[in-house]
């Protein structure tokens, strides 16, 4: 099945947020790096969207409405409707997300 990606604000957000930091304590080039491998995972969930899993802090809490794939360390999360993918957030793995994801997801 095809699916057809969207990014919400908040992952467009999200996605500024990491090739911004990676700008100022790295290089140009990293950033864009990131930023071509970030799109380039996104863009697999057109053909891929259900390979994802549900995030352990949000199963824990009985909320499996979403899933996550990972471009180490970035966790992509997003939700499928029918044949449509909505990214939710790009986020640092080595973080603690239990709060934010909870937070952020739980708002919508």
């Amino acid at each position: 099945m095809k699916y057809s990606v969207y990014l919400i604000t908040d992952a467009e957000e999200d996605i500024f947020e990491i090739c911004s930091y990676i700008l100022r304590h790295d290089s140009a080039e990293k950033a864009d790096d990131v930023f071509k491998k970030i799109q380039e995972v996104c863009k697999s969930l057109e053909t891929m969207a259900t390979r994802g899993h549900v995030p352990p802090e949000l199963d824990r809490i009985s909320v499996r409405d979403y899933l996550e794939i990972h471009f180490k360390p970035y966790r992509i999360i997003y939700q499928i409707f029918a044949n449509k993918v909505f990214i939710h957030c790009v986020l640092d793995g080595r973080r603690d997300l239990s709060d934010l994801l909870q937070r952020r997801l739980l708002r919508s």
